[in-house]
């Protein structure tokens, strides 16, 4: 390549680095509006986008002709930039903005869609399980309570029937049982257990 196809080259290539530079920084600007990052935060990302700048605009001279800085190179990117904000700046914002708008109407139908297809079937699930066991649990007591009255009658006659042998039994098995002194030794039990307690709380 000769010198001077060389030099448009470059050129050429600096134009296109001044308006991609322009549409990153206007992109850089949005956000951070729309997004609304703290104040302090500013002025780190405003040193990060002229590093990144800087080492873009590096690249791009050494790649066209191996880092030589000439009068043409800042008259390209100059040209580029001043191109980019006449030209594309307001439909690059406009992009950006809508880009921005169809990302949080994005997140937000997969927020409700993932609240109306997971958690609302979840809860209402819950809600029906809970209905269901207190139903369950209140026919098992009513049953439980029909089924003692409807039993009750024969355990009465049944105890009425056994009576003379269960007196029989304790005449026989009281003393035994009194020796064992089981009132004793439970009171004994629970008043150990009360202490532990006290002792440790």
């Amino acid at each position: 390549m000769t010198s001077l196809s060389l030099q448009f080259f470059t050129m050429g290539m600096m134009l296109l680095t001044g308006i991609g530079l322009g549409v990153i920084f206007d992109g850089y600007r949005v956000v951070s509006n729309e997004l609304r990052f703290p104040r302090w935060s500013l002025p780190v990302l405003d040193l990060v986008y002229w590093l990144a700048a800087s080492l873009l605009v590096f690249r791009v001279l050494y790649a066209s002709n191996y880092g030589e800085v000439r009068a043409y190179v800042f008259i390209g990117m100059l040209i580029g930039i001043l191109s980019y904000y006449w030209l594309l700046s307001k439909p690059v914002i406009r992009i950006v903005k809508w880009l921005i708008e169809a990302v949080r109407a994005l997140i937000g139908f997969s927020i409700r869609t993932f609240d109306l297809l997971i958690v609302k079937p979840i809860i209402l699930l819950y809600r029906f399980i809970r209905v269901l066991i207190g139903f369950g649990t209140a026919l098992t007591i009513f049953l439980l309570k029909i089924v003692l009255q409807l039993i009750r009658p024969f355990w009465l006659l049944f105890r009425f029937l056994l009576s003379p042998l269960t007196r029989l039994l304790w005449r026989w098995l009281g003393p035994h049982v009194a020796k064992l002194k089981f009132k004793e030794r439970w009171d004994k039990i629970i008043s150990s257990v009360i202490k532990l307690w006290r002792r440790l709380f």
